[in-house]
């Protein structure tokens, strides 16, 4: 029987459940033209779809989206191809920034119950070990890669995770495959392929099962990190914060550091974050949590900010800068507004009106009679943070200082909105916190006169 067995393959595949498609990460190169190769030939329950990503790094790209849509021609499989345009921001890795865009094609491909199949084999499993050892990686690190995970809305597999590469580059040779040759991962000044060319095959020399072996630590380190996880959540579940998907302060602080750590690192991974380094995060469980209640204190990495306003710690995307200038919007039509801030839509009102963010003033008459505040006292009450206010729309009468309305908060019903209106903000990135409303009730109908 051959090491890589289409059969068992399939039933490996089979054991997921499910009927969806299953899409393979196809580069061209040795490891996933075996693995298609392979799964063509087995009795696959569930369609079979390649997808192709050019990351635009190579002048012969072209060439190999060709080829793989050849291969996939012959062999009769879907294929799909999506080309990215790659701008890391400072201090991250054109490789690292590489691999998100390229999961993020991924993820943004998958439908409900598909499978999303790579080909990172055994040898790949021990680099990557390796590699968390050198950065002085925890068991969440040394676990290296599942052999299943979720993605997008469907799940990552990676099945070839028992099998060599020498396994792989046999059942090459032996069924005459033809695949593309990357001259990036001859490289050696990328940190893998230093340890695939030079230290794997020393370690091989004297322990002939080396990867295998350290694989199989990759294993149990695994196994720890689900347990550790099973009791983190426990405690994560006992110190939420009062705002959804926070942490109190108060209930952290009671834990002992390791689990406050182990408790931080899971409540990271569930809002969708990498885990910072051990310095970072001590920073997170250290700084935030002696802070004082009205310092606004921050730790930010790449593509996170962690920040805390009242008792809660919040893990956000880094805030973008408000605009600077005031949008035109006619009512009754839908703003897309700048900076990835979401979408506003009013009905039921006929104004020309203004939007406006950080530093524009006003005060608000938020119920009939009711007196007139500033915004300041607005936002506490309607507990936002300090650092959110800026990027909140705040809609004016257009070329006046008449405030209507506090997106997500509330309406200031003046006088010149006439019959009462509803506005809608959505699609913004603070929606899952639970803070801002996502339709406010301004004009008469829902209460009095406006701010003057």
């Amino acid at each position: 029987m051959d090491a890589l067995d289409p059969e068992r393959l399939a039933a490996d595949l089979v054991a997921l459940g499910g009927r969806g498609r299953c899409w393979i990460a196809y580069s061209g190169g040795l490891d996933s033209t075996v693995l298609l190769h392979a799964l063509t030939r087995a009795p696959l329950a569930r369609p079979l779809g390649a997808i192709h990503i050019d990351h635009g790094l190579q002048p012969v790209a072209r060439d190999w989206r060709r080829h793989c849509r050849e291969r996939c021609r012959v062999l009769g499989v879907r294929f799909v191809a999506r080309a990215l345009a790659l701008s890391p921001p400072p201090g991250e890795s054109l490789e690292a920034h590489a691999r998100e865009a390229r999961y993020r094609a991924f993820a943004a491909l998958l439908d409900d119950d598909e499978l999303l199949l790579t080909a990172h084999h055994l040898d790949d499993q021990a680099e990557t070990l390796l590699l968390a050892l050198l950065r002085g990686s925890g068991v969440h690190g040394l676990a290296a890669m599942p052999g299943c995970a979720p993605l997008g809305r469907g799940r990552l597999v990676r099945p070839l995770l028992g099998v060599s590469r020498a396994q792989l580059l046999d059942y090459a040779r032996r069924h005459r495959l033809d695949w593309i040759e990357d001259p990036s991962n001859d490289a050696l000044h990328h940190d893998r392929n230093l340890l695939r060319h030079q230290v794997l095959p020393l370690l091989r020399g004297r322990w002939p099962a080396a990867a295998s072996t350290i694989a199989r630590s990759a294993a149990h380190c695994a196994e720890a990190a689900t347990l550790i996880d099973r009791q983190a959540g426990r405690d994560l579940a006992a110190v939420a914060g009062a705002v959804p998907g926070t942490l109190s302060v108060a209930g952290l602080s009671g834990l002992e550091p390791s689990v406050r750590r182990a408790v931080a690192r899971l409540w990271l991974r569930r809002q969708g974050f990498a885990v910072p380094g051990r310095a970072r995060l001590e920073r997170v469980v250290g700084e935030l949590l002696t802070a004082r209640a009205d310092a606004a204190p921050q730790v930010a990495w790449t593509g996170c900010e962690v920040r805390r306003y009242r008792d809660d710690l919040y893990a956000l995307q880094p805030l973008p800068r408000p605009p600077d200038a005031a949008l035109r919007w006619v009512s009754g039509r839908e703003l897309v507004l700048p900076q990835g801030l979401g979408e506003l839509r009013l009905a039921g009102v006929e104004l020309a009106l203004e939007v406006r963010f950080a530093g524009a003033g006003g005060r608000c008459r938020q119920r009939p009679g009711g007196p007139l505040r500033a915004l300041k006292k607005v936002f506490q009450e309607a507990g936002v943070a300090p650092w959110l206010r800026p990027l909140v729309p705040l809609l004016f009468v257009a070329g006046t200082d008449r405030l209507v309305a506090v997106a997500g908060v509330c309406g200031c019903h003046p006088e010149e909105t006439g019959a009462p209106g509803r506005l809608r903000w959505s699609g913004h990135p603070w929606g899952a916190l639970g803070v801002f409303r996502e339709v406010c009730e301004i004009g008469h109908a829902a209460g009095g006169e406006g701010a003057q």
